[in-house]
């Protein structure tokens, strides 16, 4: 695929370039965000192009609108954001709604301006390849057919949207910085990683993690289980898990699962008897999780275990939290995970979404991670084998 060193050496002086990135962060009720990782992770590609002294026009969305535009989810907040770490003005351009995109305001050289949330047009997400299709050409229109296209938002690219798949087949698309640097790692771990392989998986669920799991087993040496998921597991291994997350469907599936002997689960845990940082807590072997008490985070016990096994692997790919670290009593699981990870000298990649929020929010130097992903699903399917069509199309049409 074609890449952005490639168009930059090709020369952007006072050409167009529409930009796809991912600025999909988190706000608070206030609208303040809370989580900058994304927008700092777009800069550089934005910035190569704004030095080169093209004019540059970023989509990108934030949540999921269902009804057209909502002032919940402008992108008001990333355009302040994104022009203070720029050192620049980024000026934000509203949708046209249904009478179609509006003109650009007039832009110079080295100019930036961010499109309103791109799914406030309803066909930006459509399973209608003629109305994707539509939306695309009044993108295209936007900029002009001479424009070049950057696909730079690793966190869309398994899906089939506008400004993502449809517009990279009606410009000269180039692969970002970012989307390249994803590739490349992901790559290395589906390929032949440096072992011992080692990958911690946590979060909320089983079935949002089975597919990599079935397809990261066969490969890896020790998967770690934590997060709510490992409830699933202990229950397969006939353990009681009080109230604790437990998916009763997929108890069959981890018991078979756990018969490739190579998942490690917690042998201690941190329960509560309500899910609140002022609950009543302690730390008990998962044999003891007694009724009425729920595991919110894995326990110093199995924090050792886990970072044992951590120090001997030479490449770990970490996926979700250990507890629920947003609530201080049960953050020390992915503390203690998140530190042995940052500690060694292993090629890491940690999964993006909560895991990535969990290494800022807990001050952990995030340049003690050899990469630290920004598309969390796009990753998953990336390991699970998936074809992801924003970097297909890519490929395609280099």
């Amino acid at each position: 695929m074609r890449t952005l060193d490639d168009l930059v050496a090709e020369g952007v002086q006072g050409r167009t370039v529409l930009v796809r990135s991912d600025l999909n962060v988190p706000l608070d009720e206030d609208r303040n965000i809370t989580d900058d990782g994304r927008i700092r992770a777009s800069v550089p590609t934005i910035n190569a192009l704004y030095e080169g002294g093209a004019r540059v026009v970023v989509t990108a969305h934030l949540g999921r609108p269902k009804n057209g535009p909502d002032e919940k989810l402008s992108l008001a907040p990333v355009a302040q954001r994104l022009g203070e770490l720029l050192g620049a003005p980024v000026r934000l351009v509203e949708l046209g709604g249904a009478g179609g995109l509006p003109t650009l305001p007039s832009m110079a050289a080295g100019d930036v301006v961010l499109l309103e949330n791109i799914r406030f047009d309803a066909r930006e997400t459509s399973k209608d390849d003629a109305e994707r299709g539509a939306f695309a050409d009044e993108l295209v229109a936007l900029v002009g057919e001479d424009a070049a296209f950057v696909s730079d938002g690793f966190g869309v690219v398994h899906r089939k949207q506008a400004s993502v798949y449809d517009v990279a087949q009606r410009l000269d698309p180039y692969a970002g910085g970012l989307v390249l640097s994803e590739v490349e790692v992901l790559r290395t771990l589906t390929g032949n990683p440096e072992r011992p392989y080692a990958v911690v998986l946590g979060g909320s669920k089983v079935s949002d993690k089975l597919a990599v799991i079935e397809a990261l087993l066969p490969k890896v040496d020790t998967l770690l289980v934590g997060g709510g998921m490992c409830f699933t597991f202990l229950a397969a291994r006939g353990h009681g898990v009080g109230s604790s997350l437990l998916e009763a469907d997929q108890v069959e599936v981890c018991r078979t699962l756990l018969e490739s002997g190579k998942i490690v689960l917690p042998t201690d845990v941190v329960v509560a008897d309500a899910f609140s940082a002022d609950a009543n807590t302690k730390t008990v072997s998962v044999e003891e999780i007694a009724d009425g008490w729920m595991g919110l985070d894995i326990g110093p016990d199995s924090v050792r275990e886990f970072a044992a096994r951590i120090a001997d692997a030479k490449t770990i790919f970490w996926n979700g939290p250990m507890g629920v670290f947003e609530l201080a009593p049960f953050a020390e699981g992915t503390r203690g995970v998140a530190q042995a990870i940052a500690d060694g000298d292993a090629f890491s990649v940690v999964g993006g979404g909560d895991s990535a929020a969990a290494v800022r929010a807990l001050g952990i130097a995030e340049d003690a991670f050899s990469h630290i992903s920004t598309g969390g699903g796009a990753s998953l399917e990336f390991l699970e084998g998936a074809t992801l069509p924003g970097v297909a199309v890519l490929e395609e049409n280099a």
